[in-house]
């Protein structure tokens, strides 16, 4: 693909994905120019390495509202403390890894969709060793989360906000991934716009409080 025809699609798919609906989608921070709760947006500062989550005790508990409260009896403790854990790594890094995604999609739309301009890798390396961290610390806590099946065979998580994280988990994979095959439009972009759906989604319902 010429360069130029990448930046044009990048910026139009990627850069439309966070800077035209990530403000409806993406709490409590926009990708705007301007964030209302921390000021002018983090997204052009140098993203930073992330140290790893190491879950301590806490006393978080599940919310039940209905109709989870009708299927509490199918919730593990292991995948309670999976999510009490998870929430752990949302309320201290997901924003911080959210504004590093976006300040690398406009560092290579700054450079006209090339991967390799100045400045570029050295961001890129940072945002993927943060986000493969992360994914290394949701992986086996996703996978404990119990999936059922409902009489019209439709699939549902009993646990409340087990679907959000579940979510979140599958596109932050594919934006580390598309990131590293370099796939910024059809792979990435939209990938980080369902990124934010569920983020926000956890924020809203306010079980990581």
């Amino acid at each position: 693909m010429k360069t130029g025809v990448a930046a044009v699609t990048f910026s139009a798919v990627f850069g439309v994905s966070m800077f035209g609906g990530a403000t409806a989608a993406a709490d409590p921070a926009s990708d705007g120019v301007f964030d209302p709760v921390n000021g002018p947006i983090a997204q052009f500062e140098n993203p930073r390495p992330l140290p790893a989550v190491t879950p301590t005790p806490d006393d978080w508990e599940p919310m039940w509202p209905f109709p989870f409260d009708q299927t509490r009896n199918q919730v593990t403790e292991v995948e309670i403390n999976a999510e009490r854990e998870m929430c752990q790594w949302y309320n201290a890094q997901y924003n911080i890894i959210r504004r590093q995604i976006a300040g690398l999609n406009n560092a290579i739309v700054r450079n006209n969709g090339n991967f390799d301009g100045p400045g570029v890798p050295e961001r890129t390396a940072i945002v993927v060793g943060n986000l493969d961290q992360s994914l290394q610390f949701l992986t086996p806590r996703v996978l404990t989360l119990t999936q059922s099946h409902n009489h019209a065979g439709d699939m549902y998580f009993p646990l409340y906000q087990g679907d959000s994280f579940y979510g979140l988990w599958q596109q932050m994979s594919n934006v580390v991934n598309g990131i590293k095959a370099r796939q910024p439009t059809w792979f990435t972009g939209p990938s980080y716009h369902r990124m934010q759906h569920w983020g926000s989604k956890i924020n809203r319902s306010h079980v990581c409080r």
